[in-house]
């Protein structure tokens, strides 16, 4: 019979509702249970896509014995960390207290009054190779919540008071600055990775801000090594079994140096990111090969995540047919019955296809058999090898990849984790925007905005707040830090690529939403508005898989601040900066999301605002001229004579067009150059206050 978990809106949590474990939703009636029989609590923390979750649920979950001691020891919850991503950093960072590391599954036990005195991350059924089993752990645990009931009190206060105390301590006085900038980016730069590509060791992760920052500090230096090392990084994750070769789309990380075997689950947090990423080194460089990744991790989610009504799912699975990457492997003989024969030899060669495979199996490190398509090499160097030119040798590979692909449709496709999260499809907005405004690509845009109009629509409440997740027509969980902080990021990267100004007035009222529900008194966003359903209150700037909200919050205010000029949302940005400035100077790698935003309070700054007409060539070609270079430290604003921006941007009232041409107005550092309506003049003023 299914368990209590039926009836839920998470997709991770329905994939376990037939499992034979007594599973709880996190909520009042499992802790009040576990008062009433005096049971510990078993929390399981996971995602849908997570492969070693699905290992842990068939190995233990699934199984009848390990989910009798379970009964009977514990009460036991499951929670989707991308539901409660709150709740997931506490335990999270109990995790990491106690064994010093993290990853999912978590398990956590705890009291009933929710404080944890175990933590791990996987756990087999048996003991193996040093890792307990649970049908040795859970009588261990039993035992001592029976007869050592002391010590486990201890350890469980003890870990309470190191877990409230870490989100209360006193601000530094010195805010960060560019010193911090200089510390991440040297740090940055002698981890690269020369043969391969990024940063560090084996497993590599894409981290895209910290490419974000490398480039801010290459803008302000004149760094072309730092450039070279940004795109150097990329384009061995858009040639590696990371990228999806067939399909399209990145996979999660790459569990070996040189971007080869990828761990293949896919986020949608991922592509946003990238695309940010890639967009930002082609407006650096140039290079025409980003623009065109941006392009094919468009057709991607526009093809496989985008939801009918215009906002985007949440992720696909690693696994497929009970293994992970089954989906996207191939053997040599599928790939030679499905390749003409004449450019076999190519294409093999190209994507290093081997007969006995180049896929090794992550648990046992053995070939399978099978390949990953990565190339070593560019495809023009091989092409040449062959006989080809680079465009001959893109097209065998063009018309050979839409075969791979029918072929591969065929197959069992992996799981979609088909629930909607504002705070990741804010970070699809921010990078489709940019990438539209940057590509002068309506299709972006136009993607961008119908994510805009379902977020309005179905996960904002009448007063303006908003709600986490959306799944089976069905919205709710109160709306987190990072879904306003991501879709103000998105609100404010649309306005400046279409002018539209409600767009700004949305992006101010949730900023004024943030600061009513999340402050605290010493600085610093909290993640959650209500803490009494929480151990601790948690406040988070580390730059992880994704950007932290406070990172993201302390941009958008510098931002705000500069396209409104309300200085006390700079000063609002500068308090966080106080709060964590001595986390960043002992580990400024760590923050490099927030480090892009010192980027911009350390400045120098430039405010454009263009008067005229939003709809003549003549003011889009200007705009252009900022949104098609890399102005890191630039905001951009339009001033229409209607009037409709004097509220939301006062100073912008005093714009008006000369001799009715559209006119652009550039100032920096409180000082305003003459206004133009020359487009060659404003090229020369940017140029001039970029430094």
């Amino acid at each position: 019979m299914p368990n209590r978990l039926t009836g839920s809106q998470s997709p991770y949590l329905l994939q376990h509702k037939d499992n034979p474990v007594d599973w709880y939703e996190w909520g009042e009636e499992a802790f009040a249970k576990a008062r009433e029989e005096d049971k510990p609590i078993f929390l399981s923390i996971g995602y849908s896509t997570c492969h070693w979750c699905h290992v842990m649920a068939h190995e233990s979950f699934e199984d009848e014995e390990v989910a009798r001691l379970m009964n009977e020891a514990f009460v036991n919850i499951k929670l989707d960390r991308e539901e409660r991503p709150d709740i997931d950093q506490i335990y999270m960072t109990v995790c990491q207290m106690m064994t010093g590391q993290g990853g999912w599954p978590l398990t956590i036990v705890m009291t009933p009054e929710k404080e944890p005195f175990f933590a791990a991350t996987y756990l087999p059924r048996d003991t193996r190779h040093g890792r307990i089993g649970m049908t040795d752990l859970v009588p261990r645990i039993q035992q001592a919540w029976e007869q050592e009931r002391d010590r486990v009190a201890q350890t469980a206060a003890t870990l309470t008071n190191r877990l409230r105390s870490a989100s209360e301590h006193t601000p530094a006085e010195r805010e960060p600055d560019l010193d911090d900038i200089e510390a991440a980016a040297q740090q940055l730069m002698r981890s690269y990775d020369k043969t391969h590509g990024g940063f560090g060791s084996a497993p590599k992760f894409p981290s895209p801000h910290r490419m974000s920052l490398l480039l801010r500090y290459a803008h302000r230096t004149d760094d072309d090594e730092a450039v070279r090392q940004v795109t150097s990084t990329l384009g061995a994750m858009r040639r590696g079994g990371l990228f999806d070769q067939v399909g399209f789309g990145f996979h999660r990380y790459s569990t070996d140096v040189e971007w080869k075997l990828p761990h293949f689950e896919k986020m949608l947090y991922d592509q946003a990111t990238l695309m940010l990423a890639f967009t930002e080194a082609y407006l650096a460089s140039g290079e025409a090969w980003l623009a065109s990744t941006v392009e094919d991790v468009f057709t991607y989610l526009q093809r496989d995540l985008r939801s009918p009504q215009g906002a985007y799912f949440s992720a696909e699975d690693a696994d497929s047919e009970g293994r992970e990457g089954a989906f996207y492997v191939w053997t040599a003989e599928e790939l030679r019955s499905a390749l003409p024969e004449e450019s076999q030899d190519f294409l093999f060669d190209l994507f290093n296809i081997k007969e006995e495979g180049n896929f090794l199996d992550e648990a046992t490190r053995q070939r399978t058999g099978e390949n990953v398509l990565h190339q070593n090499e560019s495809l023009s160097e091989v092409a040449d090898r062959h006989g080809l030119s680079e465009s001959e040798g893109q097209q065998v590979w063009k018309d050979v990849r839409e075969r791979l692909l029918e072929l591969r449709e065929g197959r069992e496709r992996p799981g979609l984790d088909d629930k909607i999260l504002t705070d990741w499809n804010g970070l699809v907005i921010a990078a489709l925007a940019k990438a539209g405004a940057a590509m002068d690509n309506e299709a972006y845009l136009r993607a961008a905005e119908d994510s805009v109009a379902f977020i309005r629509k179905e996960m904002t409440l009448p007063d303006g707040r908003l709600l986490h997740r959306y799944r089976n027509g069905k919205a709710g969980i109160t709306g987190k830090l990072d879904d306003y902080a991501f879709y103000i990021w998105g609100l404010l990267n649309l306005y400046e690529a279409t002018f539209e100004p409600a767009l700004l007035a949305t992006a101010l009222q949730l900023t004024e939403i943030v600061r009513e529900d999340f402050a605290s008194a010493e600085g610093g966003f909290f993640m959650a508005t209500d803490e009494s359903d929480l151990l601790a209150r948690p406040k988070e700037a580390y730059d992880g898989a994704i950007p932290s909200g406070n990172s993201v919050m302390f941009q958008n205010l510098m931002r705000l601040a500069r396209m409104t000029g309300e200085t006390e949302l700079e000063e609002e940005a500068a308090r966080i900066g106080r709060f964590f400035g001595e986390h960043i100077s002992k580990q400024p790698t760590g923050f490099t999301a927030m480090l892009c935003g010192v980027d911009l309070a350390v400045g120098p700054t430039k405010e454009v605002v263009l008067a005229g007409d939003r709809e003549t060539y003549e003011l889009q070609e200007m705009a252009g001229l900022v949104r098609r270079a890399f102005h890191p430290r630039t905001v951009l604003l339009h001033a229409p004579s209607d009037g409709s921006m004097d509220a939301l941007s006062p100073f912008t009232a005093n714009y008006e067009p000369v001799d009715g041409k559209a006119t652009a107005y550039v100032c920096q550092n409180f000082s305003c150059d003459q206004p133009t309506t020359v487009r060659e003049v404003l090229a020369e003023q940017l140029e001039r206050t970029s430094s």
